[in-house]
């Protein structure tokens, strides 16, 4: 859905535990990179931000009776209606947390369906950051949802003194987001596009 006019309207989800939290801040981060784009563009943006630990309780109670609350139907909807989504959670055994699914598992499964998503995630160390292909890239491919191709992940040495380092990806992937809210395609290199002759390579 692509609202009218010169806003965008962004739904940032994040299934941090802790007040504040390192998810939270990489939301944060996240939606100001995407809100600067589109500024360039000459668009203004609406952030809609979620805290799924505030919609615990209502979640579980969905996922028990089947009926979500007014509160979170809410939510929810405001998900659905948005142009695009940056959703961002903590690493938990190698994947991403449980709040953080129970989220997705009682949204419609075609809320997301065409949607630009912006994926990202916190953890502890570098290591962990492969949640992102292996967890959160296929949970949004089978929502239909369309993931950029720049996910990121921030470890606890991305922050303080480092911090300079994790903002070219954020830059990266805010810039994917909103090319893709666009239905633009970035340009790629094609190296198969003039090969070289088999001839040419034996004779070298």
């Amino acid at each position: 859905m692509t609202h009218s006019g010169a806003e965008r309207v962004i739904a940032v989800v994040t299934a941090g535990l802790t007040t504040p939290s390192s998810s939270r801040l990489l939301a944060d981060q996240l939606a100001e990179a995407v809100r600067d784009e589109l500024a360039g563009r000459g668009l203004s943006t609406r952030i809609e931000l979620i805290e799924v630990r505030d919609h615990a309780h209502d979640l579980t109670n969905n996922l028990l009776t089947g009926f979500p609350s007014a509160s979170l139907r809410a939510v929810l909807e405001t998900v659905a209606a948005a142009d695009a989504l940056i959703v961002v959670s903590p690493t938990f055994s190698a994947s991403y947390s449980g709040l953080f699914k129970m989220f997705f598992d009682v949204l419609d499964d075609q809320a997301l369906a065409g949607k630009p998503v912006l994926l990202a995630a916190t953890g502890g160390t570098e290591r962990h950051s492969l949640v992102l292909e292996f967890a959160l890239r296929p949970l949004f491919a089978y929502l239909k949802a369309l993931p950029v191709p720049t996910a990121v992940y921030a470890a606890s040495t991305d922050w303080g003194p480092n911090a300079a380092t994790l903002r070219p990806r954020i830059t990266q992937a805010a810039a994917e987001l909103v090319a893709s809210l666009h239905q633009e395609t970035p340009t790629a290199t094609n190296p198969f596009a003039n090969p070289t002759p088999f001839e040419d390579l034996l004779n070298s």
